[in-house]
């Protein structure tokens, strides 16, 4: 793949997954499974972060496999209110060895997360793709070393 054609998507989506917390943890890592093998398939890398109720994933890759890896995001019924916050070319990967990263596990994590809440609501038009890209950045940094 060259530089040119690698792309990266930052959005956030609303979860539709019904249940109790632990029937959520299972359909997350259902979600992380499939994403994980998909990915691979189409060299697409980034991460997902999923908290109170909100979804951010970095999706990154050739401009044609982000687009059908996000089509598919669009319609799985598990997620709604799907806002892109930047979608642009780039010329480095930052999470180039992850199909699918979890990051969040951690309280900072959380925490950190959680602050984007507190400040936009999470509301499309207050939120920026790259302050969510620096932050699921960052909480995958600090939790690849702690499990490293």
């Amino acid at each position: 793949m060259t530089t040119e054609s690698l792309h990266r998507l930052v959005y956030f989506s609303r979860t539709f997954i019904p249940g109790k917390p632990a029937e959520i943890a299972v359909e997350i890592e259902s979600i992380l499974e499939s994403a994980r093998r998909n990915n691979a398939q189409r060299s697409v890398t980034g991460a997902l972060i999923f908290n109170s109720g909100i979804f951010a994933q970095v999706l990154e890759g050739a401009l044609q496999d982000i687009e059908q890896t996000f089509e598919r995001i669009q319609r799985d019924a598990r997620h709604g209110d799907v806002h892109v916050l930047a979608f642009e070319g780039t010329s480095i990967r930052r999470f180039p060895s992850w199909s699918m990263a979890f990051v969040g596990r951690s309280a900072e994590g959380r925490d950190l997360f959680s602050g984007i809440a507190e400040a936009t609501g999470f509301e499309a038009e207050r939120m920026q793709g790259e302050r969510v890209l620096e932050i699921v950045n960052s909480i995958a940094i600090e939790e690849e070393a702690v499990h490293a």
